[in-house]
């Protein structure tokens, strides 16, 4: 397992209390594959805990360091069967799902899991939820996300199994999409126009607290059913934040300008724009902050102690989170989140072709290159590494996709130098590694069809052959015409990408 920053499980006071005869407590993760539960869930396995994750995909639970030590049951949140066999047995169950970018009908969708979760657990006699809710004033309209963030921490709390619900703010700390606004909106723009609602006073909290408290949620006393709400010791306004956020990036302090037209489906499409986090993110996040979030009390005090060093402050969290990104050591991703509005089949095997209507695009290209050397240009594409040819093709492609409601190519990529199953890179997901050898991409952005694009080394004499596949299955005539549309533009790309690739491993393996 990679190494843990703190908190890592092994304090004292998040250490897994043993069962009366003596055996480790079971912990079930709900959302595990998540940005937060992605970091929970080996802290708990560190902090001594039997750790069951429910997810979609055994495969992407795998591609974690940490999936090994898991035992994993395969299916959703509102899933009765699979939750039945999560639970069993279990002490503690966390869930940690929200539709950040679900549907219209989301909020019954989230109300229905999380009854149907709460079921489960009562049924197998859990003896705690632990949830992640929304930090929230009182006796205001809420937005749809926040209202039903509310909502599922009152489904836990009215169930009959005791409830923790954490009511958090603004979550600091690399990858989370809250940071990522922040920070491209900082880094981007020299002058901020922005809506009213950055002179709004927001208790932001760094991710390490997040962890420290959801880690000691499991060792509460068994029957407090609370909802209570957790906050860093800095009171800020949104402008604060953004300009906290300049000083330690070492940028000037950026001028704002609240401007009262700037409505927050106005702000989201804006946002959308200038960061790379996409309008259906945005969106919620963005209405989150159209009131005041102040932690109301301090109870969380007297239920777990504050860390030892006490909560983070906000520019110390900044500059952790910038530190992790530097390092290419950041654990998880809001980029790596599932987007239930994209594609999830995998590719066909070759057989089952026959009889149905597929373009390929195939590139063959040899290089003195050693096979591992060019597998390290394969496995850091996209991202800031770019994708090796024309760039303003690719660049045009990803903000026509980002203006047709998909995520763009500004999305990036959680590390520069690895991959795992079920990672994105910019507007493809990662859906298979073999590694060494085989990176194969799923396409996310906007098309009439499916699209996936494989890379590959092989050893080849003294050098290596570098093989990369370009498939695409239509939908319709509107997908056929699209392929012809854009064929003169993929003999630019995909010839150019063979080329730049292999010439870069050279290049690299030259230096060394």
């Amino acid at each position: 397992m990679t190494e843990l920053s703190g908190p890592t499980g092994e304090e004292p006071a998040l250490h897994a209390v043993p069962r009366a005869d003596g055996t480790p407590p079971r912990a079930v993760v709900i959302g595990a594959t998540g940005y937060l539960g992605g970091r929970l869930t080996p802290r708990l396995l560190a902090a001594g805990y039997r750790v069951r994750v429910l997810a979609r995909s055994a495969e992407r639970v795998h591609a974690f360091p940490w999936g090994a030590q898991c035992e994993i049951v395969e299916g959703s949140a509102d899933d009765g069967a699979a939750l039945a066999r999560a639970c069993l047995d279990a002490d503690v169950v966390y869930y940690l799902v929200h539709s950040m970018s679900g549907g219209k009908d989301f909020e019954a969708v989230d109300a229905r899991a999380a009854r149907t979760v709460a079921s489960a657990a009562t049924r197998s006699h859990v003896r705690r939820i632990v949830y992640l809710g929304a930090l929230h004033p009182a006796h205001v309209d809420l937005s749809p996300h926040l209202r039903s963030r509310v909502e599922v921490g009152q489904i836990f709390l009215a169930s009959p199994v005791p409830a923790l619900v954490l009511q958090a703010g603004v979550v600091i700390g690399s990858g989370s999409a809250s940071f990522e606004m922040i920070r491209h909106l900082t880094e981007v723009l020299p002058y901020m126009p922005a809506p009213r609602w950055v002179r709004n006073r927001i208790q932001p909290i760094a991710v390490r607290d997040v962890l420290y408290y959801l880690l000691a949620g499991a060792r509460v006393p068994a029957d407090l059913n609370i909802a209570v709400d957790i906050g860093g010791p800095d009171v800020l306004r949104y402008g604060q934040m953004m300009n906290g956020y300049a000083v330690e990036a070492g940028l000037p302090q950026r001028p704002i300008a609240p401007l009262p037209v700037l409505t927050p489906n106005l702000a989201s499409l804006w946002v959308n724009l200038v960061t790379p986090v996409p309008r259906a993110i945005a969106r919620p996040l963005i209405a989150s902050l159209q009131n005041e979030c102040v932690v109301k009390d301090h109870t969380i005090d007297e239920i777990i102690p504050p860390p030892g060093n006490g909560v983070t402050p906000y520019r110390r969290a900044v500059r952790l989170a910038l530190g992790r990104i530097d390092a290419d050591s950041v654990e998880t991703s809001w980029v790596d989140a599932e987007l239930g509005t994209s594609p999830s089949d995998p590719l066909p095997s070759d057989p089952d072709w026959a009889g149905r209507a597929v373009f390929t695009d195939r590139r063959s290209q040899r290089t003195t290159a050693s096979a591992e050397r060019l597998w390290s240009v394969i496995i850091g594409i996209g991202g800031r590494n770019g994708w090796y040819s024309s760039p303003l093709l690719w660049a045009i492609r990803g903000w026509f996709d980002r203006l047709s409601g998909g995520v763009g190519l500004q999305r990036g990529r959680r590390s520069v130098s690895s991959a795992r199953v079920g990672d994105a890179i910019d507007f493809w997901r990662v859906e298979a590694i073999e590694e060494g050898h085989l990176l194969r991409l799923r396409a996310e952005m906007k098309v009439p069809g499916d699209a996936w694009l494989e890379l590959s080394s092989s050893p080849a004499g003294e050098g290596a052959c570098y093989q990369q596949r370009a498939i695409f299955f239509p939908r319709g005539l509107r997908g056929r015409l699209y392929w012809i549309t854009v064929l003169p533009f993929h003999g630019l790309i995909f010839s150019g990408m063979a080329t730049r690739i292999t010439t870069t491993a050279e290049a690299e393996a030259q230096q060394r």
